[in-house]
């Protein structure tokens, strides 16, 4: 069997290499530029792949993204619909994902950028009051296996959580919402919103004026999901008048953030850099080998993009 695989780089081949004769040392492994026969191709893992390289493969059997997001495989406008696409959720990628949110949730229920702000104009100043963790309501927008693994995280550390859906979903011993009809009341009760969703047509640009306006004066906002879901003006303006207080942002439309962006300014943004979840090659590697072994023994694949719902 065959994988190709287009993430890191031609750089990255060597390692790829190494942890798949570790975890699958059957599989004969190939460099995204490498040239191979298509019709030998059987897998791939790929991130961003070139628009209509997929499809030159005749026996490809499954496509396995890089990350958790299949919107970049998805671009490709001559993707083989009836391919199916694996997900790279994985126990890290929760874990790291669930870290994220909960580093967030700190800094900002600690004030701590304004701390990092003062300590560059060696600036003293005295806060008139600190908040803890359980001062502070948190809303996850997202109730997938990273939102879960989040919402379990912060409320073990003792953050009052809460989960948003749009469709039907449960966050196990926490309230949830589900839909529209929902949706006001659970803004409403946000004081930090946390959006995990994944990138469809219906979550784009959800992040916007009429969301943000529904929480209350001084919230926050964590956007881990996708760029796609900001409308950044409206968040721009919101943190402007006051409305929101502080706005952690780990996606963004357009990756790299360019350096034009005011978001890199903004004295109410912290900009990270795509990072909230990435597992390391060693994990991608034994996950993918995981799910071509289950593959080949006709065995359901876990995570497996559903075009129905969108992820």
């Amino acid at each position: 069997m065959r994988l190709i695989i287009n993430s890191g780089g031609p750089q990255a081949i060597d390692e790829w290499r190494a942890q798949f004769r570790v975890f699958a040392p059957e599989l004969d492994v190939a460099g995204w530029q490498e040239d191979v026969d298509p019709s030998s191709v059987d897998y791939a893992l790929v991130w961003a792949p070139d628009a209509g390289r997929l499809a030159t493969f005749p026996n490809l059997k499954l496509i396995i993204s890089a990350g958790a997001g299949v919107d970049h495989i998805l671009a490709d406008p001559t993707l083989p619909r009836h391919l199916p696409i694996a997900r790279m959720v994985t126990a890290r990628t929760q874990t790291e994902m669930a870290e994220f949110v909960l580093t967030s949730a700190l800094m900002i229920t600690r004030g701590v950028k304004r701390i990092v702000d003062n300590q560059s104009r060696r600036h003293w100043e005295i806060f008139d009051s600190l908040r803890v963790a359980a001062d502070v309501r948190v809303g996850i927008m997202g109730l997938g296996h990273l939102g879960v693994a989040s919402a379990q995280l912060l409320s073990r550390v003792g953050f009052p959580v809460s989960g948003w859906s749009r469709g039907a979903s449960t966050l196990p011993g926490l309230p949830s919402y589900a839909g529209q009809e929902q949706f006001g009341d659970f803004l409403a009760n946000t004081d930090l919103l946390v959006c995990l969703l994944p990138a469809t047509d219906s979550t784009r640009g959800i992040l916007n004026r009429d969301t943000l306006s529904r929480l209350p004066k001084g919230a926050s906002l964590i956007n881990a999901g996708r760029g796609s879901h900001m409308v950044t003006q409206d968040i721009l303006d919101a943190l402007d008048s006051g409305h929101l207080d502080q706005a952690i942002l780990d996606v963004f439309e357009q990756e790299p953030l360019p350096p034009e962006s005011p978001l890199w300014s903004h004295p109410g943004v912290i900009v990270t850099p795509h990072c909230a979840a990435i597992p390391d090659r060693k994990e991608r590697a034994r996950h993918t080998a995981l799910l071509i072994a289950a593959n080949e023994r006709g065995e359901a694949l876990p995570n497996i993009y559903d075009p129905q719902r969108g992820y």
